[in-house]
């Protein structure tokens, strides 16, 4: 499934499923085929995102540490991280509270 998130204040954020799925997940929303995220829910939808991103980060870097401490490097990561996933629809939710519009998928 692929997801296409609109709003009237924002260009369309595009995410293939089980990315889009994730990010559901992470501001509390059930994915699925159609659904809304009100402006009064933003708030917390852009604190949840920018927790989990820092715990990802967090969670690297220690790696990345014990590896060192190890006398080992990590590997580079693999594709595309939490960060680079959701900045899209951060600033797309943004957006959308400034103008008090919802964002809507599969509608």
């Amino acid at each position: 499934m692929i997801y296409k998130f609109k709003s009237k204040a924002a260009g369309d954020v595009i995410m293939m499923g089980p990315n889009g799925d994730q990010v559901l997940r992470l501001i509390g929303k059930t994915p699925g085929a159609t659904g809304i995220i009100e402006p009064a829910q933003m708030p917390g939808a852009i604190g949840a995102l920018e927790a989990a991103i820092a715990q990802d980060e967090a969670a690297r870097k220690a790696a990345e540490q014990e590896a060192a401490a190890a006398g080992k490097k990590l590997p580079p990561a693999d594709g595309v991280n939490l960060r680079q996933r959701a900045w899209p629809l951060v600033e797309m939710m943004k957006r959308s509270q400034s103008a008090d519009a919802e964002i809507t998928w599969g509608v």
